[in-house]
């Protein structure tokens, strides 16, 4: 997808929650070029809500090893811009807002079962089961349709999900992979908005931030394409357009295995201190479609 010189907004969207490693380098390298070869801008937003994981040395961290490889954004927590603020934590009366909208439709609903009653309903196991997704909601856990909803009150102390569309097809176009279609209700169920410890879920912070911040296209890794069909339904409830999305392969590290924060011996750090180049780290990546 090609847009108007100017009209292009892309994003990079680290989170603090462990040190960047080749794989964010090239998921952030395809949304530079992307955004490079649109003539647009490159806006760059601190994903920093979970404070049980994420760590202030890490925001610096992050912000100093993008900086390292030579990215450029033209709107940021470091740099301002119209969008600000450019921190999540600081655009929680943003979410609030959206979750109020939400509510008032009566689109979402109030759950207290746990992760665990959630993997025993559907029958799944709990070890080994898939924890960067969240499992099918049971439908028995729901309310009934219609059903009168409690106040979501000054603090909330319970999740709160977005039902979902039973049996509808949720479809897009990936820039990378092409039609992906999912079946809601089926492939993915009534997914967190917000959670039980106050807070956002990326699902709805995700989704509310790029449609403020007039994001037309969202550059991240195909881990994340299952979001998309929950955030295109976020959008949608909040009466706002998505972007277009382009999901990129994920990196595999020597056995396999999908490349994590934990895999310190190939972050950007550790590659850095070895004396590796920003160019040569890039180069890796030339010659790939973008």
């Amino acid at each position: 997808m090609v847009f108007p010189a100017s009209s292009y907004r892309g994003r990079l969207a680290p989170s603090p929650t462990g040190h960047l490693h080749l794989g964010h380098a090239r998921t952030f390298w395809v949304a530079a070029e992307r955004a490079r070869a649109a003539g647009g801008a490159l806006v760059l937003r601190n994903e920093d809500l979970d404070a049980v994981r994420f760590r202030l040395d890490f925001v610096d961290a992050m912000l100093e090893d993008l900086r390292w490889l030579g990215f450029v954004w033209q709107e940021g927590p470091d740099v301002g811009g119209p969008f600000a603020p450019y921190n999540q934590s600081a655009r929680r009366s943003t979410y609030r807002a959206a979750l109020e909208h939400l509510h008032a439709a009566g689109l979402i609903f109030p759950c207290t079962h746990s992760r665990r009653d959630v993997l025993e309903a559907i029958g799944a196991p709990h070890e080994g089961a898939d924890t960067d997704d969240e499992p099918v909601y049971p439908k028995e856990f729901r309310p009934p349709a219609g059903a009168p909803l409690p106040p979501l009150g000054e603090k909330i102390s319970v999740n709160w999900r977005l039902r979902v569309p039973d049996g509808e097809e949720i479809k897009f176009t990936d820039g990378h992979f092409g039609e992906q279609r999912a079946i809601a209700g089926r492939d993915f169920g009534d997914f967190l908005v917000w959670r039980k410890d106050d807070v956002p879920s990326y699902q709805l912070a995700c989704a509310v931030d790029d449609a403020a911040m007039r994001i037309t296209e969202v550059v991240r890794g195909a881990d994340l394409i299952k979001s998309t069909f929950r955030q295109l339904l976020v959008y949608r409830a909040l009466g706002t357009t998505a972007p277009a999305f382009h999901h990129c392969p994920l990196m595999n590290d020597a056995s396999g295995q999908r490349l994590a924060k934990r895999h310190d011996a190939l972050s950007l750090r550790t590659l850095r201190a070895q004396g590796v180049t920003p160019a040569e780290i890039l180069g890796k990546f030339v010659g790939e479609p973008v």
